[in-house]
């Protein structure tokens, strides 16, 4: 088998030898739970920008790896923070992305699950902004996104965060987006721990109290909201969350670290799942699935629960440079030809974080073709100063 030379925390070097890949089989059709991924971009490494200030996506292979989770079963979450969404790209290059996968969606008919994000990441968070400059951001961001024949995501604000003096100014901005969607949205709570500017959403720096605020929004437009994602890494929080929810409001788990117990669930629900590891562990995830739908929980457990310790791995802190981890695996997995990110966000983490993702992703069977992620660690670490 394929032998890498890896850094270790000690100072010391590893000959690492991989295992073999496992074997993930799904069957879309028969699942019991509703699953997202979101979707990371690839950028296009042979663009003559400067790539901390500018944009270039590589859109062949961006959308080649969103053909690749539809075709696993999972739906796709746009233009989210996975694809890097107000860290690298900006509103006018999300729009473009998503209409360009509302058209690679068509080939898949019904079976292409597709939400899109919407927020107000083309203005300036700023103590300044109104409600109503708040509300009027959202707006285009919704009209654009409808017209283009996406289904909405209704993202976490950072100029409402910045300017919200109080919970009722979160009450009568969702409100008002709320009354006006065509279709029932998704909410997305993000917090802190994924991006530091949204602290004290909903009015509150108490999550349990800005959940009375949240779920204020949403009792009063059930009607106009399909679920909601929390991303608050706590399964407690959105347990409590998840039983107050009013009836067919879906509850979307955002949660990295405990996704595996959350979608299946206790005696008095579950959630669905919308997720940014589903884009690196996408394989793993379609077994598992498949495995729920047919009430075998022991091989749901056997598929999910190696993937944990490789995305508590991935989202650990600093949480927000996880795309870093979701990118690398798609490296070395063949799924792009380069280690390049938007914005270089390639430099996000370490040499050190980068041989444990490998090595917690080969124990996972989540490299399907050794050699080659052999070789492209290689490559990596070459640049990095590590020699055999």
């Amino acid at each position: 088998m394929a032998a890498v030379l890896l850094p270790s925390a000690t100072g010391s070097f590893e000959n690492y030898t991989l295992g073999e890949p496992r074997a993930f089989t799904s069957g879309a059709a028969n699942w019991n739970r509703v699953a997202i991924a979101a979707a990371h971009v690839v950028a296009d490494p042979f663009a003559d920008n400067d790539p901390w200030l500018d944009i270039a996506v590589d859109w062949d292979a961006t959308l080649a790896y969103r053909r690749h989770l539809w075709r696993l079963g999972l739906g796709i979450a746009e233009a989210m923070d996975t694809a890097q969404r107000g860290m690298g790209l900006d509103w006018p290059t999300s729009l473009d992305l998503i209409r360009r996968s509302v058209d690679a969606a068509q080939d898949f008919g019904d079976s292409a699950g597709l939400f899109c994000g919407v927020g107000t990441d083309h203005i300036t968070p700023s103590p300044d902004q109104t409600v109503d400059t708040i509300v009027a951001a959202y707006e285009s961001q919704i009209e654009a996104v409808e017209a283009a024949g996406g289904r909405l995501i209704v993202m976490a604000s950072r100029a409402l965060a910045a300017a919200a003096r109080s919970p009722d100014d979160y009450r009568t901005v969702y409100g008002r987006i709320l009354e006006q969607v065509r279709e029932p949205v998704i909410l997305h709570w993000l917090g802190e721990m994924f991006d530091p500017a949204l602290a004290g959403y909903w009015g509150d720096d108490d999550h349990m109290q800005a959940m009375e605020t949240c779920l204020d929004v949403i009792k009063a437009h059930a009607d106009k909201v399909d679920g909601i994602k929390i991303s608050l890494l706590s399964a407690e929080k959105e347990i409590a969350m998840r039983r107050r929810l009013p009836a067919g409001v879906r509850m979307y788990t955002g949660d990295d670290f405990n996704y595996p117990e959350l979608i299946a669930g206790d005696e008095q629900g579950y959630s669905d799942a919308l997720l940014g590891i589903f884009d690196p562990i996408a394989p793993a995830a379609a077994a598992a699935l498949t495995a729920l739908a047919e009430g075998d929980r022991a091989t749901y457990d056997d598929m999910f629960n190696p993937t944990v310790p490789l995305s508590r791995h991935i989202f650990k802190a600093p949480t927000r440079f996880y795309k870093t981890g979701a990118v690398f695996l798609a490296y070395l997995n063949g799924h792009q030809d380069h280690f390049t990110m938007v914005g270089g966000q390639e430099s996000t983490r370490s040499t050190l974080h980068l041989a444990e993702l490998f090595r917690l992703a080969d124990r996972a069977g989540l490299l399907n073709n050794p050699d080659r992620a052999a070789q492209r660690m290689r490559a990596v670490l070459t640049t990095r100063g590590v020699t055999d």
